[in-house]
């Protein structure tokens, strides 16, 4: 499945924040336990920060979900 793409308004966005405004999750409660229970891949990879900063180029995973994140124009 093709990922969607965000586009950045900065330089980057939170990983909770980004979760919200992507829609991957509903709320920001959601966003902390996806995150902390280790359901949110960047890159390929686990994080549990949530306030790791994501950054132009990286994808972002829930299940089978996918953002492919992109600088601001």
């Amino acid at each position: 499945m093709e990922p969607t793409s965000f586009d950045l308004r900065g330089d980057h966005i939170t990983l909770d924040a980004l979760l919200k405004a992507a829609g991957l999750a509903s709320s920001g409660g959601e966003a902390k336990m996806l995150i902390q229970q280790g359901g949110v891949l960047v890159n390929g990879q686990a994080d549990l920060r949530r306030g790791r900063k994501v950054r132009a180029g990286d994808v972002v995973a829930v299940g089978d979900r996918r953002v492919a994140v992109r600088a601001p124009a």
